[in-house]
């Protein structure tokens, strides 16, 4: 079947200029408005001119990549009428009520079409197609280029982080006379503080987002970026390291879902993909800008806010009906994975306490004694459990369930009898959690499929849930499995899919198996009959779908190449068709079936533990799985695999390589193609 796809249509672009400057840390501070179904706030960014990661645990920092010399050509702004509430307002100023936003002072008073957003221009900036020259008569300051869409963005100005009080600590040349030098020397010095010093840097961070502003840049926005520049900053090192932007969502942007909860209460939460966060808030959506955040949320005090974050949030009372949330993360990790949901959700607990939950717990609270870093890992620095001997063992990580309150119920005979069982199961198979903990929550009835996981967090629909332990189990598995693969190693060119779902899709198998604790020949017939199933999907699949769309490495050569600003596009990232299919599950899931098969179980886990000790924290392309792979076996299971053969059969052509069924499923005479 070919169809003619159209790539300015189905191509998603990455516009942030990743190569130039990196995004380090977020700051969020947002209020949720359900009558007017808006989060709005304020977002500080803290930068890192040049292409550097944090130092590398047993290694040397990479290399930095050129500057950008951009030229771009702006107007001079007009004075600003657009009043920005200050990030500190006091409580005497909130209002509230059950089902609007609290916690907010002065508003923005500008009006609904007073807005810089993606499709409107405020403060007398030219329209983005007019912004840059890239000719020599123009000027020439740097641009900082954030991926944004469906927002609109109401003011952005430099953070005087020089105001803090201590922050005096982080200047180590008190002779700097450029105050400009002397704030961007604080941010450096604050990113790169050490793993172990990590509850100092959230605390610093959270106070220099509190910081007064020092000056309003230049900004403009277009379909699907948001563009700033400090007039006469040159170069990335020169641009403001930490900005603040003043924004607000809107009803209809694509990363947000308002809706009703299955009792009929407003809530909301972001699914991520297809556009992934964007429209939730400006950032850098490319996957190499890892970055960590930290959030804090005002509701109504009948909400609860759920959060990609380390901790288990409890709600601080403002004032009377109004509650506070905050969060945190301190592994790097792509924007695209940060999720949010609130909603009047019920915490389902079990009524008694298992052994194995009180040893979770126990084993928690030893885990914060010190993750300094042994020079054993490959990632850039950051509070790691696979360095911390007491994450190391910890089987089952402390868990919550929240639901509806009309399918706790349901959750409290199903869902939570699973979970200890399934993290149990991943934890022997592959070892150690990379996340502290998780959270599960039942999502609402329009949820778009069965389940997404996301750092420390699990969304599951409601589905799972009517049909019993064996689709409830199944899907709990193929989340829990994405913390290994799709969060702690995730794909460095998002087009190689089946990184994330292929090894979720197999695994998935694997831990239920163990979790249900069935004998070796009962979980080969239980997998064999999930292989039979999956094969004729993936065969119907094949035969009605665009072809293009069934490439696992549609870019082939050109697979994890960016411009030279690190912007690029993801091949087919908005095909409406894509996302009915499953074919990045289903092919990766055979390919990696047919592995385990030629090299036998014990040899292919062992492997597979190997690699996540290795990559973890880390992104990995096709080539960086397969070539540790082989080089891993013994020589005599190769039998002519290589790293070509799989690319140039399996990867890069559609459909699945007729050659390998014999070895991808048990019987011929029952799964021969057809």
């Amino acid at each position: 079947m070919d169809i003619k796809l159209d790539p300015s249509r189905d191509d998603l672009p990455l516009m942030a200029n990743t190569s130039h400057i990196l995004v380090k840390h977020y700051v969020l501070d947002l209020d949720v408005d359900f009558e007017s179904q808006i989060i709005d706030g304020t977002l500080v960014l803290f930068l890192e001119s040049g292409n550097r990661s944090r130092k590398k645990s047993g290694s040397t920092e990479e290399a930095c990549r050129s500057e950008s010399n951009e030229a771009c050509e702006f107007r001079k702004p007009e004075p600003c009428h657009v009043p920005v509430a200050d990030t500190r307002t006091s409580l005497s100023q909130m209002g509230y009520s059950d089902f609007a936003i609290c916690g907010k002072g002065e508003r923005d008073t500008s009006g609904k079409d007073g807005n810089h957003d993606n499709q409107e221009q405020t403060y007398g900036i030219s329209s983005s197609k007019h912004c840059c020259d890239t000719g020599n008569h123009g000027s020439e300051d740097f641009l900082l280029v954030l991926d944004c869409c469906d927002l609109s963005v109401l003011r952005v100005e430099e953070v005087d982080v020089a105001a803090v009080p201590g922050i005096e600590k982080f200047t180590r040349s008190p002779k700097l006379t450029v105050v400009s030098e002397l704030r961007n020397q604080i941010v450096r010095e604050l990113v790169a503080l050490p793993a172990d010093h990590w509850r100092e840097q959230l605390d610093y961070y959270a106070r220099c987002s509190l910081a007064p502003g020092c000056g309003e840049l230049l900004f403009d926005t277009d379909t699907w970026s948001l563009q700033i520049r400090k007039t006469g900053a040159q170069t990335a090192t020169a641009f403001p390291h930490a900005i603040r932007i003043r924004y607000r969502t809107k009803p209809q942007g694509r990363s947000v879902t308002w809706t009703s909860d299955q009792s009929g209460r407003p809530c909301v939460y972001t699914m991520g993909s297809p556009i992934n966060n964007r429209a939730l808030f400006p950032c850098q959506e490319p996957p190499v800008a890892m970055s960590t955040w930290q959030a804090t949320v005002r509701a109504a005090a009948s909400f609860v806010v759920l959060m990609s974050g380390e901790n288990s949030a409890k709600p601080t009372q403002l004032r009377e009906g109004c509650s506070s949330w905050h969060y945190y993360v301190t592994m790097p990790m792509p924007a695209s994975t940060f999720t949010i949901a609130v909603g009047p959700w019920t915490e389902v607990k079990p009524e008694t306490c298992s052994p194995s939950d009180l040893a979770a717990e126990r084993s928690l609270s030893l885990s914060e004694a010190d993750f300094r870093c042994a020079g054993i890992c490959g990632h850039m620095e950051y509070p790691c459990r696979f360095q911390n001997p007491s994450a190391t063992t910890q089987e089952i990580i402390p868990h919550r369930v929240f639901a509806p309150e009309s399918l706790a119920g349901a959750c409290q005979e199903t869902l939570l009898q699973l979970l200890s069982p399934c993290l149990s199961a991943a934890h022997a198979v592959l070892g150690t959690h990379p996340f502290s903990r998780l959270d599960v929550l039942i999502v609402p009835a329009n949820f778009p499929s069965l389940g997404m996981a996301s750092p420390h967090i699990v969304f599951l629909s409601q589905s799972t849930l009517a049909g019993g332990s064996h689709l409830c189990g199944t899907r709990l598995c193929h989340e829990i499995a994405h913390a290994w693969f799709g969060l702690a190693i995730g794909a460095r060119d998002w087009t190689e899919e089946w990184l994330s779902e292929g090894f979720a899709t197999h695994l998935e198998d694997v831990f239920w198996a163990k979790a249900q604790q069935l004998a070796p020949h009962e979980a080969q017939e239980q997998q064999e009959l999930r292989a039979s199933l999956r094969w004729r999907r993936l065969q119907d699949e094949s035969r009605n779908s665009p072809e293009q769309l069934q490439v696992l490495r549609p870019n082939k050569e050109k697979t994890g190449h960016v411009s030279d600003s690190g912007s690029s596009v993801i091949k087919h990232g908005l095909n409406p068709e894509k996302v009915f299919m499953q074919v990045h599950y289903l092919k990766g899931y055979f390919l990696l079936r047919f592995l385990a098969r030629r090299l036998g179980d014990d040899t292919y886990f062992s492997f597979l533990r190997k690699f996540v000790h290795t990559f973890h924290g880390q992104l990995i392309l096709s080539q960086d799985f397969l070539q540790m792979l082989l080089e891993n076996i013994p020589e005599e299971k190769r039998l002519g695999l290589s790293v070509e053969s799989i690319f140039r059969d399996w990867l890069e052509c559609p459909g699945l390589p007729q050659k390998y069924y014999i070895c991808i499923l048990e019987s011929k005479e029952v799964y021969k193609p057809r």
